[in-house]
């Protein structure tokens, strides 16, 4: 289990460009076995659970070659369905929730597709339900016994249909996007997501030659075809890193850049941050953050306590809720942090509180942070990363903190986050990576 000793306290300065989408890059990879064509993904970042997602697709006979330290070309040319079997299988896929997202592709083009329960962080209740009620409404038969998590999926073809979605998932509508696209006839798909990620899988199926008309709203129509080809496909910015940045700058005092950042396709994510009182300026395609030793919470109009919370987009996405509420602890000011969709998530408070955080957790959803102006600093401690997101949130937390931290289990930092030791020390972190 590695480990984080951060020297806190530094502001840091300089510029610094996000790595590629996580949540689109695990969409993307799984796109590939749609076809046995060529299929380039540039801007890949190079994270743990992108990296476990392109190893299962090698185990299953799709060629992979890195031709960069960013592109990467698939080809699933052979693909031996018997590997789905296999108890390598179950232990690949059961530790990396996006594989779920490979049962559309193959049951479109192979007629069937098994999967044990997927793993992935320890946020709560997940389920998959929506994928496969979607596959059975397209002509799949679905079978799980509960004595053995695994999902098996069979369909000798599958037909379009309409369907509303009873959630908007986000990974449920990838999948039956890249169910439907082969499917015989019209797929209309209501209630779908509709947030960036999906928007460019629908875009490069599209390259790819598939039939997608409703890009960038809830309702989808997907025009089967019979065959999908090859294609070249860039994957947008991570808005997570960007918005963890942007929290990391208020709470370090620190002057940055975030280069290249797709700005448009961030949604409200830049207004929630100025409602905490953080002040960025867009520069081109640029986000500079100056140096402020204080922000304030903005009050609703009527003067009461301000509310961010987590929506379907495109409201606020609920991966930044943990960036959100650790950048609060040292603004003006007071919030209520309220995650809708996990109710696990914001239990990494009490390691903040620790610090010397002033926080109430009302619920298991909701958190009520009162912030302390910078008055009183946070203390460094002892903690261990439970989730992506909170991990990123302690990092933070450490980066602004009196004295030194100790992060333990980073490997959960590493699923979502490129080499973010080495890229925040060349900001002038100090932050020492020990395994």
């Amino acid at each position: 289990m590695g480990t984080f000793i951060v020297h806190g306290g530094k502001s840091l300065r300089g510029e610094i460009t996000p790595q590629g989408a996580k949540n689109e890059a695990l969409q993307v990879i799984c796109a590939t076995l749609l076809t046995g064509e060529k299929i380039t993904i540039k801007n890949l970042p190079d994270i743990s659970d992108v990296n476990k997602l392109i190893e299962l697709l090698g185990s299953l006979g799709v060629r992979v070659t890195k031709e960069s330290d960013s592109i990467t070309s698939f080809e699933a040319v052979d693909i031996n369905l018997d590997y789905l079997q296999t108890k390598e299988f179950r232990a690949q896929s059961s530790s990396l929730r996006g594989s779920i997202m490979i049962v559309g592709p193959l049951l479109a083009r192979f007629g069937k597709a098994f999967i044990p329960k997927p793993g992935g962080d320890k946020i709560g209740r997940r389920r998959v339900d929506t994928h496969f009620i979607g596959f059975q409404k397209l002509g799949a038969v679905f079978e799980f016994d509960t004595l053995d998590p695994f999902f098996k999926v069979e369909a000798p073809s599958l037909t379009g249909t309409y369907m509303h979605l009873d959630e908007a998932s986000v990974t449920g509508t990838a999948n039956i996007i890249m169910a439907a696209v082969l499917a015989k006839g019209l797929t209309t798909i209501y209630n779908a997501a509709c947030e960036p990620y999906i928007q460019q899988l629908c875009r490069m199926l599209v390259s790819m030659g598939a039939r997608i008309s409703g890009i960038g709203s809830n309702l989808l129509y997907i025009d089967g075809v019979t065959g999908l080809g090859g294609c070249v496909h860039k994957i947008l910015p991570d808005m997570i890193e960007i918005g963890s940045f942007i929290g990391m700058a208020a709470m370090t005092e620190s002057e940055i850049t975030i280069k290249n950042t797709a700005y448009d396709q961030l949604g409200i994510i830049p207004d929630a941050f100025r409602r905490l009182g953080i002040r960025l300026e867009r520069r081109g395609d640029d986000i500079f953050i100056p140096r402020q030793e204080h922000y304030e919470i903005e009050t609703f109009i009527d003067g009461s306590i301000m509310t961010i919370a987590d929506a379907i987009w495109p409201g606020l996405t609920p991966d930044l809720l943990s960036v959100f509420l650790v950048t609060a602890t040292q603004a003006k000011g007071a919030v209520l942090i309220h995650q809708k969709m996990f109710e696990s998530r914001l239990f990494f408070v009490d390691k903040l509180i620790d610090m010397g955080a002033q926080i109430i957790l009302c619920d298991p959803h909701r958190a009520t942070v009162i912030g302390q102006d910078k008055m009183i600093r946070l203390k460094g401690t002892v903690m261990s990363s439970p989730d992506i997101r909170a991990g990123v949130a302690l990092l933070i937390a450490a980066l602004s903190a009196e004295g030194k931290s100790i992060i333990h289990n980073i490997e959960q930092i590493d699923r979502g986050y490129q080499n973010i030791d080495q890229r925040l020390n060349a900001l002038g972190a100090n932050i020492q990576r020990i395994e």
